[in-house]
């Protein structure tokens, strides 16, 4: 494939995994292993991805760890763009598990629409709260208010290290929100914007934009916010150069599959503007 096009004719692309396709309300007691576990047995034959955990933990009877899977094209040594994907930092949020997996997958497939990347997913970001179909973590706490506050939960400190030592010149985080009736995202300041403008217009293939002029509580245009809450998955405040930053929601009532079609969507298609910004810059 020389253009790594992605269409929703992509059945074995964009097909998750049968146990994870249930509605996220009737989850407690959800399986780690068989939400992955097609996903690894597939790293495990590839040729651009590897897979392995930020480390682990119990709670309770629940082994716990934090996968990471990790893309590269080819093994050729030259700069490359570094891009952070993470999703289910809220554990009632399944699509955004399922939409990081999707891309994985279709990065083994196609794997030209990663080129110039290196590309680090974090699909289960809170594993406890996807165990147990709720937002928080077991400890109770929104992990998404904890960054760079000195937090003591475990995810939270494994997530920073990691970030602070990847210095990612991106940083993208995928979440499902149950209020809005379709996609947005959050991305402040110019290139935010233009890199979340072609996102949605992806999406947009798959599930209608939500256009309010209030959406979250914040102020939005055409879908795109430009605040953000305190303490949300991110880069350190002192890394420079500062690494793009976006937030890509789809609807959480929306069929699971749609919502996996406009991740898969937004994400090639903010990447694609990405990878050209920096080869138009470097010309």
């Amino acid at each position: 494939m020389s253009t790594g096009a992605i269409t929703p004719a992509a059945d074995t692309i964009l097909s998750p995994p049968a146990a994870a396709m249930h509605h996220p309300a009737s989850r407690a007691g959800r399986s780690v292993h068989d939400l992955l576990a097609p996903l690894v047995k597939q790293v495990a034959e590839s040729e651009v991805l590897r897979a392995d955990s930020l480390g682990c933990w119990r709670s309770g009877e629940d082994l716990l760890f934090l996968p990471r899977f990790f893309f590269q094209r080819r093994t050729v040594h030259k700069p490359r763009i570094k891009v952070g994907i993470f999703a289910g930092i809220h554990g009632d949020e399944p699509g955004s598990v399922l939409g990081l997996i999707q891309l994985a997958r279709a990065l083994e497939c196609y794997p030209e629409m990663g080129r110039n990347y290196q590309l680090w997913l974090y699909p289960l970001c809170n594993p406890s709260g996807y165990i147990d179909g709720t937002r928080e973590s077991r400890s109770g706490k929104d992990l998404n208010r904890q960054f760079w506050k000195n937090s003591s939960e475990l995810e939270v400190q494994l997530l920073e290290k990691e970030i602070s030592k990847q210095r990612f010149n991106g940083i993208i985080s995928l979440h499902c929100d149950d209020t809005s009736y379709g996609v947005y995202g959050f991305g402040g300041g110019a290139l935010n914007g233009l890199l979340l403008k072609q996102g949605l217009a992806a999406a947009e293939r798959a599930l209608p934009r939500n256009t309010a002029a209030q959406i979250d509580g914040f102020t939005a245009s055409y879908g795109i916010i430009e605040s953000r809450y305190d303490g949300i998955l991110s880069a350190p405040a002192d890394q420079r150069p500062a690494p793009f930053e976006i937030v890509l929601e789809t609807p959480h009532h929306a069929p699971m599959r749609q919502q996996g079609h406009a991740f898969l969507f937004g994400l090639h298609a903010i990447l694609a503007e990405y990878r050209q910004l920096e080869c138009t810059t470097k010309t």
